[in-house]
């Protein structure tokens, strides 16, 4: 395993410019940025890296201490988190409101923690802006930073502090799915598992059982994940990366600012993926938004997995059904196993995890073109749907590419196989060489 990077969080209160300040130091938009507040609720994390010395940096939702309210409550649970785990601190003030009571409340809060904490004075975007970051001397906090996330001013220094300590390394850590799986040395591919599904569904709660920790927020509330959260974990030797998304609805049917982008992001997120987790209710049965979302999956050619929960919930529940009801509404998922589970009572999640592992294998498995082409002798085209005009006869079968597999067939007509003709042969190449969960595309040449 990796040696634990530093760690520096972000905390504030609510729309005084966290996420844009995260994206800034990670190099890339990673957080949902806007101007509603309460945009960020659970904590993201993101490799940095200042002058050669990497580090973790971490976003956390607007802190709002002894508020009531539930998703408020489990923001700030979320963001104490962060702290605990964090070497650095960061303190976002609002340059142009000046100081309000909960940035002196949150001064109080992170002070009995110990830990180093810089005060990161934000939206001062003209030098004729920089006497606004006086009043914060009040506060109490030696090291003050003015700053604007949004053009890049000033966060080099704030960076060049923060980090003065930190160890410098000489090598640039490379994404782990460029490891070849099986090398000792390095350890074992990264296996991206995206979960999508409508609101409210379980996602959430599957990441955090999955990772044996509060990772995401989880309430009854539809719409409560909005940014995608990415975690890590290992099991049974093998590296997993889960990407927790927004429920995805129908447009038309979003209304705040967070949730259109945090849909937006979730349809992003799922291109990360080389396993996707199409969740269902199973109380709640299957709705035509689901097939919708298993269509994006599918258009995406992501590895699918369609996972039924709540399933301890479901009365006098026919498995079989169940089944038959999901391949007849998604004909267009039909490589895709379906498992039925529970993510709140962590049943059959060792089976979730047994068949990702299976389903992103066969995403990437090569067929030799040896054998492609014994199993192409073995093929009774008799049997084949073909244009009465002309019959299709295919000479040569290679594969292309893997992840999703593309096979190349050189036949005697020019143009694409016709539907019926490509499915047959789908169907015999899965038959054979299984490829469970993955899409397969064909490409058709005319052989010369």
């Amino acid at each position: 395993m990796p040696p634990q990077l530093p760690r520096v969080a972000i905390i504030g209160r609510p729309n005084v410019g966290k996420s844009t300040l995260f994206n800034r130091i990670c190099g890339h938009r990673r957080a949902l940025v806007g101007d509603e507040p309460g945009m960020t609720r659970d904590r993201l994390y993101a490799p940095a890296v200042w002058l050669g010395k990497p580090f973790e940096v971490v976003d956390t939702g607007g802190m709002i201490p002894f508020e009531k309210d539930l998703i408020a409550s489990e923001i700030l649970r979320q963001a104490q988190v962060a702290i605990e785990e964090a070497s650095q601190l960061i303190l976002v003030v609002d340059a142009r409101q000046g100081i309000v009571p909960l940035d002196e409340e949150l001064v109080h809060l992170l002070r009995r923690t110990g830990k180093p904490l810089s005060l990161a004075v934000n939206k001062v975007d003209l030098a004729q802006h920089s006497p606004l970051a006086g009043e914060f001397h009040r506060l109490g906090v030696p090291d003050i930073f003015p700053l604007s996330a949004e053009h890049a001013l000033g966060v080099d220094d704030l960076l060049e502090h923060i980090t003065k300590d930190f160890p410098t390394s000489s090598e640039t850590p490379e994404e782990p799915e460029s490891t070849p799986r099986g090398d000792s040395r390095t350890g074992p591919t990264t296996i991206n598992v995206g979960i999508i599904g409508r609101p409210n569904v379980g996602k959430s709660t599957l990441l955090n059982n999955l990772l044996e920790q509060e990772r995401s927020i989880v309430s009854p509330l539809p719409g409560t994940t909005r940014d995608a959260v990415d975690a890590e974990f290992e099991r049974d030797g093998r590296r997993f990366r889960l990407i927790d998304t927004a429920g995805i609805r129908r447009k038309g049917k979003t209304n705040l600012l967070a949730e259109k982008l945090s849909v937006i992001q979730a349809r992003k997120h799922l291109e990360r993926s080389d396993v996707a987790l199409l969740m269902l209710d199973g109380p709640e049965g299957l709705t035509a938004l689901d097939a919708h979302i298993g269509g994006y999956a599918h258009e995406s050619r992501r590895s699918v997995i369609i996972v039924v929960n709540k399933w301890d919930a479901v009365k006098n529940g026919n498995a079989n059904d169940y089944y038959q009801a999901i391949r007849r509404r998604m004909k267009f998922l039909d490589y895709a196993p379906i498992l039925f589970i529970s993510a709140l009572r962590r049943q059959k999640l060792a089976g979730l995890l047994e068949t990702i592992a299976q389903v992103a294998e066969a995403r990437k498995l090569r067929v030799a073109t040896s054998e492609m082409n014994q199993f192409l002798k073995e093929l009774d085209f008799e049997r084949a749907p073909t244009p009465a005009s002309k019959p299709t006869r295919v000479y040569y079968l290679t594969q292309g590419g893997v992840a999703p597999p593309v096979f190349v067939a050189f036949t005697n007509r020019a143009g694409k196989l016709h539907f019926s003709f490509e499915r047959f042969l789908e169907n015999r190449i899965r038959e054979r060489f299984g490829f469970l969960g993955t899409p397969i595309v064909i490409k058709s040449r005319k052989s010369r």
